[in-house]
């Protein structure tokens, strides 16, 4: 059977979950089919302000709210969907360093071969400044394997670094990653996600029956799953 699509642009943090089931799931409910384009928030929002128009999006809240002011979004059409942590990954079997306390951390960045992260995602944004604030960017970026986009724990496999950080669920997104644990508390950063279907779409009906479907408890399980805190 044919499936009818939409299309979407989606931030990297729920890619995992959705991997791990959800989008077959919704079309073999529904007969449905989001044809997605994965990027960073910043890539997106980069790619709606040059006149792409999806059918529907999923970025922080942050940037949601930013295209409900431009009128790229309606104020009512939002719909929550997950929080995300930001964390440390390492390769399978790698012993976990220690990361419990702000001090502990800043060892372990200093001491890593290589610490792989984003310059473009949500993570990344928040990573390069704190490096700055806890007095370590020049020694740790001497050294570290920054990309401008994409999964940071993909160098772990390549051996280009042996530290990893990003938001959890991206980590897991990657084969053959184990969670060390997220940054200490007081230097972690929390970041909200919803969904929306864009003003001008002839497709919304579709767009908003997939974002109540991630809504429903078996969404939540995987969301949680893929280390991720359903709204």
């Amino acid at each position: 059977m044919t499936r009818e699509q939409f299309s979407l642009s989606v931030a990297l943090v729920v890619k995992g979950a959705f991997d791990d089931g959800i989008l077959e799931d919704f079309a073999q409910k529904t007969g449905l089919e989001p044809v997605i384009e994965w990027a960073p928030t910043t890539v997106i929002l980069a790619s709606l302000e040059k006149g792409k128009r999806p059918d529907g999006i999923i970025v922080t809240d942050d940037a949601l709210a930013g295209l409900v002011e431009q009128k790229i979004v309606a104020p009512d059409a939002r719909v929550p969907l997950v929080a995300s942590k930001i964390g440390i990954g390492v390769a399978s079997g790698v012993e976990h360093p220690d990361i419990e306390t702000v001090d502990a951390f800043k060892a372990t960045l200093l001491k890593a071969r290589s610490v792989a992260y984003s310059l473009g995602g949500q993570s990344g944004l928040y990573f390069a400044p704190l490096l700055e604030r806890l007095g370590i960017a020049e020694a740790v970026n001497a050294r570290a394997t920054r990309i401008p986009a994409g999964f940071s724990a993909e160098k772990l496999k390549t051996g280009e670094a042996d530290i990893a950080v990003q938001q959890i669920s991206e980590l897991l997104a990657i084969e053959g990653t184990e969670i060390v644990g997220p940054l200490p508390e007081e230097i972690q950063k929390v970041t909200a996600f919803s969904g929306a279907p864009l003003a001008e779409s002839f497709q919304k009906e579709k767009v908003e029956a997939f974002l109540a479907f991630l809504r429903e408890p078996k969404s939540a399980e995987r969301f949680r799953k893929s280390g991720l805190e359903p709204r």
